[in-house]
């Protein structure tokens, strides 16, 4: 986001921390060339993240240890009129250019990107999904003051990607879901909207635990997390929780990534604002933070141990294998839950598949069931 005009003031309103998000943790400065960060991925190893309004056409790969920037990818068909988040699923990645601070876009769209395309070349070509809100029919410039801006996209499911509102009007989210399909859309929110008492500014969603956790900041740069539980195609459901990241004081946060079931990345932009003769700034970061979820494949040991389940290697590149009595068959899952193979096989080939985590469903004697994670190389 740019032009940021908000009222800042010093009287932080104080919320107590839920145990939800623990061990908050401002990692290092972001480098000058990302100092506009406005999305954030986990993938391959690396922090993928994109500048905003106006930047180059780019993704940029951060290693998350030293802070350096490993490699710059071009999207060579494409335009940064205001990119504001990125998304992935097992074989795409998706960059949201929705940013609409004034409300009169009507050049709404999503880039679709390959991953095989993206992790062999240096300049790759995106597939276009358009889309408009079926509902707005004033597009007159109204600057920070419009229910019609977004800046935060998952993706939900194997057919569907959501977008949330930025709503600068009331602070009231709305969830779109917006086919994968490349097309042109008319879209609706969904039924059920989100309180977010501020501006929602980045989302992702953990496979490992189903959870969407989205960060936003309220009126005065006070940077939080909202962690909802059961959203579906219906949108938001009652369970949400709010976390103030009060530690973290003034902060822009833009973009939010999850690396696995307990670790998050969000990362920041630089910001300059002036406020009654005072000039309040800071630089981007990239910061960290952990939960205390249980992944969705935690087993019982004593099963794991009773049939002596194994699976290696693990990472895997080539083939994998499966060593357990009372074996039956298994099934291997992607990212977002899509089944990708059912086998009676104790070998897979895995070269097919692109890197990433896989679920695998290990089908034993008298029905039980034991998962692994799968890590492809």
């Amino acid at each position: 986001m740019k032009n940021l005009s908000l009222l800042v003031s010093f009287a932080f309103i104080s919320f107590s921390i839920q145990a939800q998000i623990e061990n908050v943790d401002e990692k290092f400065t972001l480098p000058e060339t990302v100092a506009e960060s406005s999305g954030a991925i986990f993938f391959n190893g690396k922090l993928i993240t994109h500048n905003d309004s106006g930047n180059e056409n780019r993704l940029y790969e951060v290693d998350t240890i030293s802070g350096a920037i490993t490699r710059t990818v071009t999207i060579t068909n494409a335009e940064n009129k205001d990119w504001e988040d990125i998304a992935q699923d097992e074989e795409y990645i998706y960059i949201g250019d929705f940013g609409n601070n004034n409300g009169n876009r009507t050049d709404l769209k999503i880039y679709k990107i390959i991953k095989s395309d993206y992790l062999n070349d240096t300049n790759v070509t995106a597939e276009v999904i358009s889309f408009s809100y079926k509902d707005q029919t004033d597009f007159t410039s109204n600057t920070n003051n419009t229910p019609w801006d977004a800046e935060a996209l998952i993706s939900f499911n194997e057919n569907n990607l959501v977008l949330f509102s930025k709503n600068w009007v009331d602070n009231i989210t709305l969830a779109y879901s917006i086919p994968k399909a490349v097309g042109d859309y008319q879209i609706t929110a969904l039924p059920n909207s989100l309180n977010s008492n501020g501006l929602i500014t980045g989302a992702t969603y953990n496979t490992y635990t189903n959870k969407l956790y989205l960060v936003g900041y309220s009126s005065n740069l006070q940077p939080f997390v909202w962690v909802v539980e059961g959203f579906t195609d219906s949108g938001f459901s009652n369970l949400n929780t709010q976390t103030q990241l009060t530690s973290l004081a003034l902060e822009q946060v833009e973009g939010i990534t999850f690396v696995n079931e307990n670790r998050f990345f969000i990362t920041s932009e630089s910001f300059n604002v002036s406020v009654g003769g005072f000039t309040l700034s800071d630089t981007a970061k990239l910061i960290s933070f952990s939960t205390n979820d249980t992944s969705l494949n935690n087993n019982d040991e004593t099963l794991q141990n009773k049939y002596n389940v194994t699976v290696y290697p693990n990472p895997v590149k080539h083939s994998l294998n499966i060593d357990t009595v009372g074996f039956d068959y298994i099934e291997l899952f992607g990212m977002h839950s899509k089944r990708l193979l059912i086998s009676q096989d104790k070998q897979l080939d895995m070269q097919k598949y692109h890197q990433g985590v896989y679920l695998l469903k290990i089908h034993l004697d008298q029905g039980q069931t034991v998962f692994k994670r799968l890590v492809k190389i």
